[in-house]
This record gives structure tokens, C-alpha cells and sequence, in this order.
């Protein structure tokens, strides 16, 4: 019974998404949907990010300045640390997984609303595409956003190590640029940012499919916000898996 609820939410899925990638019919339409969503996606989600990440690359520093309490081992290894959790890790995956709840829930709060509202019924009335209208602009909108949203994430975790680390004494800023920038791997960004492509495109597609499915009234809206954070989480980190042994294996 499990895996046929499985695969007919599965073909669903395909189905909707093969709804939203047919060619658009008002190119300019779409646009206007396009800058909208990256305001209402990507903008609004700078602050948490930025805050998140300074707080964590501090934590990040400090519990590895304490694990590395050995003479033996210099400095400048817990720049080292802290660089590669953030940009392996942690800016790619935990910041995904907090734009899965933040952004995820929107999306299917915002389509759900509209279905139990019957506007998305108005919209097939005059014609329109409506799975095409409202949807791929939000996928666009995320997928081009969010890896400036991980760029920022990366700098502010790697600054937030750095001012840890200082103003605890537990590394010199000296020993931290120093860190930072011994054998750093250029490829590290690519993978974390083709990583970062594909979480938000799990994230968006998969929101907008249980908001645009919804059946009922306020409290299956509810229920469809829920289903759609819990199936994106479970998404991306399925895919940080899959991924990592493809890129990093």
C-alpha cells in the first residue's frame, strides 16, 4: 500500500513538472512572475541567512579550537576545519534544509490557498497554464537566488570564524587567514553550489506540488505545508548522498 501511495505521488510529481516546463506562452508575463519571486524567495530569506551563518561558522571555530587543544598541532588547522564544514556542508545542506522551512512552507501555504480559493480553477477558465504560470517561476527564481544566498553564507561563516577566534584568543588572525587559505580546493564552490542548484530546485518543485495539489479547505492547506517542508527535507538529504559520492567519490 506504502510504495503505491509512492509511485502515484511520484508519476504526479512528473506530471505536474512536465505541466510547468512547456514553453510559456507571454514571455514578458513570466518575467514580471520571474522578479517577483526572486524579491519574495530570495531577498527576504538574506537576513536569516546571513545571521545563521555568522553564529554558526563562531560555533564552528570555538568547538574546533577546543577539540584541537594539543601543541602538536598548529593554529591554523581550525581555519582549516571551519572552512571546509562551512563550504562542504554546512552553507550548502543546513542552509537548504532552513530555506526548505522558510521558503518551502510559503510556497505551499501560497498555492494552496489559491486552490482552495479556486483561483488556480479561474486561471485554467481563461485559458492559462496555470501550473506553468505559478510554478516555474518559482523554481527559476530559487535556483538562480540561492547560490548568491550560499555565497553569502559562505563568507559570513568564514568571517564569523574569524571574529570568534579573535576575540576569544583561541586563534591569532594571523594563524586564521593563514588557514583559510592554505590548500584551498576551487572545486569545493562548484560542488557546493551545483549541490545548491538542485536543492532548490527539490525545494520549490517539491513545495509548489503539495500546494497546487491541495484537496479541501484551511486545515489540508496546513496539513500540505507540513507534507511539503518534511518530503523537501527528506529530498535534499537524500540528494546531498547521492550527490557527494558522484562529485566528491
Amino acid at each position: 500500500m506504502l510504495l503505491n501511495t509512492v509511485f502515484k505521488t511520484t508519476g504526479a510529481y512528473v506530471l505536474l513538472m512536465l505541466r510547468v516546463f512547456r514553453r510559456p506562452e507571454k514571455l514578458k508575463v513570466y518575467t514580471k512572475a520571474l522578479m517577483r519571486e526572486i524579491d519574495l524567495l530570495g531577498l527576504d530569506s538574506v537576513a536569516i541567512v546571513s545571521i545563521i551563518s555568522i553564529f554558526v561558522g563562531a560555533v564552528v571555530t570555538i568547538q574546533t579550537a577546543l577539540n584541537l587543544e594539543d601543541p602538536l598541532i598548529p593554529d591554523y588547522y581550525i581555519a582549516i576545519a571551519t572552512r571546509e564544514s562551512i563550504i562542504l556542508e554546512f552553507s550548502p545542506t543546513m542552509v537548504s534544509l532552513i530555506l526548505a522551512g522558510k521558503v518551502g512552507s510559503n510556497i505551499a501555504s501560497t498555492l494552496g490557498t489559491m486552490r482552495v480559493s479556486e483561483q488556480i480553477d479561474a486561471l485554467e477558465v481563461m485559458g492559462v497554464n496555470s501550473a506553468s504560470y505559478l510554478i516555474m517561476p518559482k523554481i527559476v527564481a530559487s535556483m538562480l537566488y540561492n547560490p548568491f544566498l550560499i555565497v553569502i553564507s559562505m563568507f559570513l561563516g568564514i568571517l564569523g570564524g574569524y571574529i570568534a577566534g579573535n576575540l576569544t584568543g583561541m586563534v591569532a588572525p594571523v594563524d586564521y587567514v593563514l588557514g583559510i587559505q592554505l590548500g584551498f580546493k576551487s572545486y569545493y564552490i562548484a560542488y557546493s553550489l551545483t549541490k545548491t542548484v538542485v536543492f532548490a530546485f527539490l525545494i520549490t518543485s517539491i513545495a509548489s506540488y503539495a500546494g497546487y495539489t491541495v484537496q479541501g479547505g484551511a486545515v489540508e492547506v496546513g496539513v500540505a505545508s507540513t507534507r511539503a517542508v518534511v518530503s523537501a527535507s527528506v529530498a535534499i538529504i537524500v540528494a546531498n548522498y547521492l550527490l557527494t559520492q558522484l562529485l566528491l567519490g
